[in-house]
Order: structure tokens, then C-alpha cells, then sequence
């Protein structure tokens, strides 16, 4: 069973193709929980949850009134058409967690439409689940932004680190890069060594620097020292260009 959150058109944000005019398809469910991010969303029965900045799209518990269940995969392709869009926008496929229904008919036959019809498809996933190239082979067209989550996230290693899954991902698709999200106070607690960890089993795979944030203070705050940090090691800065435009407002 799918479930679809919000869609929207907008700019990409973060990452490789930051600035890009794209299309998200924001789907519902995750495997972790990412509570040491310490972003807060008000649910509709007022209590605080904490979590990722998408936690609306984790928690299904609280935030199920805004999750669409998706049975064909018209109800997917109609988006297209609600848009005024440029050939071949760009896709992108996010959470939440997408790869949860990596084996689902109907999501395959969606990758497929998009990939007929020239879209590039990006995946924001956090690289903790692996594909099956071989049975679905329309992976091989995609491309995988792996935000591997570090001990910031609070997520135990075992559920957030998959070797398997990282050099799979990295070597199969059509691109890959890494994009890990760091705050000024994590850069002074090892996440070096995490990602340095991270990154041999996928070596020759780019990597981004995102500020942590929720929202246009956290990033801001947290941008400078990154900064210097990928100055150092050797990394890309990835802006989060659509929290420090729009805030905390979500779609768009």
C-alpha cells in the first residue's frame, strides 16, 4: 500500500541539481524516526512530535488525515497534468522514505511511465534500503541522493548504516551522491570520522554538507561553520536554498 503526502512544484533545494525547477512526490512512511534532530510539527490533535523536518510524513499515527492512499498508478500520473510544466521536469521522489515501496507494482510502473516519458527521476532516500536492480532494472535509471543519517539523528547504527545497500545504491544507479545534514555543535562531536566511515563503501561517490535545520534560523546558524568544515575535509556545501527562501513552509 502506498501512500502519497503532498506533491508541489517548485525548486530543487538541496544537493547536486540545488536551483533545479522539479516536481516532489512526497510519500508517506519511513523506517526511522530521526527524533535527535529535534524538528517539531504540531499534529492536528495538538500534540508536539519530534522528528525530522518532514515528520508529517513519517509519523502516520498523528498526521494520517494528510496521507492519500494510492491504488493505480493514474493517480500518480494525473499529477503531471494539475502543472504547468516544462518537458521532462525534473522528478523527484522523496519522504519520508520512497524506497519502502521499491518493490511495489504500482510504484514500479510509475517509474517506468516517468522514465518513457524523459524525466529525470531523482531519489531522496537515507540509504538504509536496498534495491533489486536486477528484478527492476528501471533503477538503473535513477539516481540516488543517499542522506545517510549520522548519530545526530539518534537512529542506532545497525538501522541506519547498510553497506550493502550504500555500495549497491552507489554502484547500480545511474548517479549517485551523498548529503548529510550537520549542525554546528555535531561537527565537534566525530561526525568526521562517521562520514569518513560512511563514505569507503561507496569511495568515488560526491559528497554534500546540508546545514540542520527546520527552519531559515537553525540553517542559517549552522551554515558558516559547516562552511568551514567542507573547506576543510574537501567537501561540497549544499545549501538548503528552499527552507532559507520559504521558511517553514511546506509545498513549496
Amino acid at each position: 500500500m502506498i501512500y502519497l503526502v503532498e506533491h508541489f512544484y517548485s525548486i530543487q533545494g538541496e544537493g547536486q541539481f540545488v536551483g533545479t525547477p522539479s516536481l516532489f512526490f512526497r510519500f508517506g512512511g519511513c523506517n526511522m524516526r530521526c527524533e535527535g534532530f529535534g524538528c517539531s510539527e504540531i499534529a492536528p490533535d495538538g500534540s508536539k512530535i519530534i522528528g525530522c523536518d518532514t515528520v508529517y510524513a513519517v509519523n502516520k499515527e498523528h498526521f494520517s488525515k494528510n496521507w492519500v492512499n494510492i491504488t493505480t498508478v493514474d493517480q500518480l500520473l494525473t499529477i503531471l497534468t494539475l502543472y504547468e510544466l516544462p518537458h521532462a521536469v525534473d522528478i523527484v521522489l522523496t519522504g519520508g522514505e520512497p524506497l519502502i515501496y521499491a518493490n511495489d507494482e504500482i510504484f514500479i510502473d510509475f517509474l517506468e511511465q516517468l522514465h518513457k516519458r524523459g524525466h529525470r527521476i531523482t531519489f531522496e532516500t537515507n540509504g538504509s534500503l536496498a534495491v533489486d536492480f536486477a528484478k527492476y532494472p528501471i533503477f538503473k535509471e535513477c539516481i540516488f541522493a543517499l542522506s545517510v543519517k549520522l548519530s545526530n539523528s539518534n537512529e542506532p547504527y545497525k538501522k541506519r548504516i547498510n553497506p550493502d545497500a550504500i555500495y549497491s545504491l552507489a554502484t547500480y544507479s545511474k548517479d549517485a551522491f551523498f548529503k548529510f545534514s550537520i549542525d554546528e555543535e555535531s561537527i565537534n562531536l566525530g561526525l568526521e570520522d562517521e562520514i569518513t566511515e560512511i563514505i569507503t563503501h561507496a569511495p568515488k561517490t560526491k559528497v554534500y554538507c546540508m546545514p540542520l535545520g527546520g527552519n531559515k534560523a537553525e540553517v542559517e546558524k549552522n551554515t558558516q561553520p559547516l562552511i568551514e568544515f567542507c573547506k576543510a575535509k574537501g567537501y561540497n556545501f549544499s545549501d538548503r536554498l528552499h527552507i532559507r527562501v520559504w521558511d517553514e513552509n511546506k509545498g513549496v
